[in-house]
């Protein structure tokens, strides 16, 4: 029996407490990570934007040209590029959706929007390489998610019949709608059980992860009550992406109690929350670092070694070797920079010596 099959479908349960103490934590770093708001500037966007594009169409094996992505990005965000790409209909149509989402995110979810997010997603154009009718639903035959070999196939889910879709889909949209003002419901929880249940509805012929995901990023940015602009959840689900398809599997499979599947949503989102945080201070740590250092006194060898501790590329501080190759310099040389460059304040030694000898950036 699917979940869709249960007598009680949609009504889910899960175990409260199972899952606050770990609601907690998820709203006190996205508390924390609201405060850094500040730091939002247009090029930010693009690039959390970007990513969240790119990775969600990683995880059905898609693989996009970032660039091109990036420049329909910026065009429709209004950021100046020094070297726009070459965009297609296909990228400017997941900018927009994208934008659509997050900047649109009090606008109420209607099925013709839905449907236009589809359509952006599968162009007319494209239909000689793509047969995929953009903006309508799936057709008659069986939505099934199948694996294996084409003469004894594994049926991982099948979606609720044709016939029963236009009312899945009613039903699912009021309860978008209006469960967003349901203050029993936890906002982060409602969009763990959106995401669930319009991937399990499958109303389109393909494209149900991606529309899935972007809804996924509209809840998120409703349970803000702003847009998102700073993280990029798909990139997390990408990394996880087997025990992500296991657990809608088995979420499928299974009863209407969905703990398993908020636990493991809400473990992602935070694990999310908490690589935008690592990053965040990182970029202001580099921007404090190069606001008291004189870069007009250091070789562009130096910078670029700098840089690239900065970025945590070397977290056990890097050694004299390892300075020679990143700096494509001479082993006396890179002797000679390191210690100029801990004359400068702008590195310090570890408390090792001779060849575990590890230099670090300084603080402040």
């Amino acid at each position: 029996m699917w979940i869709w099959q249960q007598p009680a479908w949609p009504n889910f349960e899960w175990s409260h407490e199972c899952i606050n103490p770990l609601l907690c934590e998820v709203h006190f770093n996205q508390g924390k990570l609201l405060g850094q708001m500040g730091h939002a500037n247009a090029q930010v966007t693009l690039d959390t934007l970007l990513a969240n594009i790119v990775h969600s169409s990683a995880i059905e094996g898609e693989k996009l040209n970032a660039s091109s992505v990036r420049s329909s990005l910026a065009n429709k965000l209004g950021v100046q590029e020094t070297k726009p790409y070459p965009t297609s209909k296909q990228t400017e149509g997941l900018a927009e959706m994208m934008v659509d989402a997050i900047d649109n995110w009090d606008q109420r979810l209607t099925l013709e929007r839905i449907l236009y997010w589809h359509l952006l997603l599968f162009p007319v154009e494209q239909t000689a390489l793509n047969p995929i009718a953009g903006g309508t639903l799936r057709g008659d035959m069986p939505m099934q998610v199948v694996s294996g070999r084409l003469d004894r196939p594994t049926v991982h889910f099948e979606a609720p019949p044709r016939a029963e879709l236009e009312s899945e889909l009613a039903q699912f949209i009021d309860w978008f709608n209006e469960s967003r003002l349901d203050t029993l419901l936890n906002p982060l929880v409602r969009a763990a059980i959106a995401h669930l249940w319009f991937v399990t509805i499958h109303p389109l012929d393909d494209g149900n992860g991606r529309i899935t995901r972007l809804l996924t990023d509209l809840a998120l940015a409703q349970a803000e009550n702003q847009s998102i602009r700073l993280y990029a959840m798909s990139v997390s689900i990408l990394g996880k992406r087997k025990s992500y398809y296991n657990l809608l599997e088995n979420s499928q499979k299974g009863t209407l109690d969905i703990t398993p599947w908020l636990h493991w949503f809400l473990e992602t989102l935070n694990q999310t929350l908490l690589y935008t945080l690592k990053d965040i201070e990182q970029t202001v740590a580099k921007t404090q670092f190069w606001q008291r250092v004189d870069q007009t006194a250091l070789t562009q060898e130096q910078v670029k070694v700098l840089n690239r501790l900065l970025d945590g590329d070397f977290s056990e501080g890097i050694s004299s070797s390892q300075y020679q190759k990143v700096a494509k310099v001479s082993r006396a040389t890179a002797t000679r920079h390191l210690v100029y460059l801990v004359e400068q304040g702008c590195l310090c030694k570890s408390e090792a010596g001779g060849r575990s000898q590890r230099y670090k950036i300084a603080l402040a």
